[in-house]
């Protein structure tokens, strides 16, 4: 048995792969639309590690997927959770568990998936402006 992927709906593409792509970092490893079925599936990896993946899915037509939490999260471990949180920052992604403890931290996808950031390897020693911030929102 070999993991493949997870999969999320998408409710705005472009939103997603700003967000994934751009800030988050992964790589597109492919995408393709099939107009029989009106929707667009985007398979995005971490860089250098393709084997799990991650599969946006695109329903064309409008539809609510709600705010239910019972996905859970996606999770990444980062080389430097200081640098990946300030990348999405910069992007204008919100931080709603900041890394106070060099560790861990969480946002929030445009579809309002919880994304985990762990630091690889060893915690890093708390460093401002991160230890002081609060949580924001739920996570």
């Amino acid at each position: 048995m070999k993991y493949l992927h997870t999969m999320v709906r998408v409710a705005d593409l472009d939103a997603s792969l700003r967000f994934y792509r751009d800030a988050l970092g992964l790589e597109l490893v492919s995408q393709r639309e099939y107009p029989q079925g009106r929707f667009t599936l985007v398979y995005l990896a971490a860089p250098g590690d393709h084997q799990a993946q991650i599969e946006l899915t695109f329903n064309w037509d409008t539809e609510d997927y709600g705010g239910a939490r019972n996905f859970g999260h996606i999770a990444f471990a980062v080389d430097d959770i200081y640098a990946a949180c300030q990348r999405l920052q910069d992007h204008g992604v919100l931080i709603n568990r900041p890394p106070r403890d060099g560790r861990m931290a969480f946002v929030r996808s445009p579809d309002n998936i919880s994304i985990e950031l762990l630091q690889a390897a060893t915690a890093l020693p708390p460093a401002e402006p991160w230890a002081s911030m609060p949580n924001v929102g739920s996570w």
